[in-house]
């Protein structure tokens, strides 16, 4: 079994900061593909970025500049560094992993989701 478990989020005031971190646990053989996504109320969830083994990051166009994805590959975490927070930007949070559990099987594990609120 593979657990995701993320932490980091909160309230934060427009042209704030936060990070947010995902650690994954459990039976893995290599993590592939890491990455964060985003639902906002009444809204559909969107990719935000994500970053690959080899460290290649991409990012929805709303967040470049102002959001950095990172990989810990020691401690299986992937990381959001996320600054210049603007409201539209509140969501819910949830972390994705490709993860290989063995050398010829891989599945798509999520995060449990971390709610970003960002208002004065």
């Amino acid at each position: 079994q593979v657990q995701l478990v993320e932490s980091g989020g909160g309230l934060v005031q427009p042209g704030g900061s936060l990070r947010l971190s995902c650690a994954a646990s459990g039976s893995i053989f290599g993590i592939y593909r890491m990455g964060w996504y985003r639902q906002a109320p009444g809204k559909q969830r969107e990719l935000v970025g994500t970053i690959t083994s080899s460290g290649r990051e991409n990012y929805l166009d709303s967040v470049k500049d102002r959001f950095t994805i990172s990989r810990d590959n020691a401690k299986n975490t992937v990381y959001l560094q996320m600054n210049s927070l603007k409201p539209e930007d509140t969501a819910v949070y949830y972390c994705y992993d490709l993860i290989a559990t063995t050398a010829i099987e891989s599945n798509d594990y999520w995060g449990q989701g971390t709610q970003v609120t960002v208002s004065s």
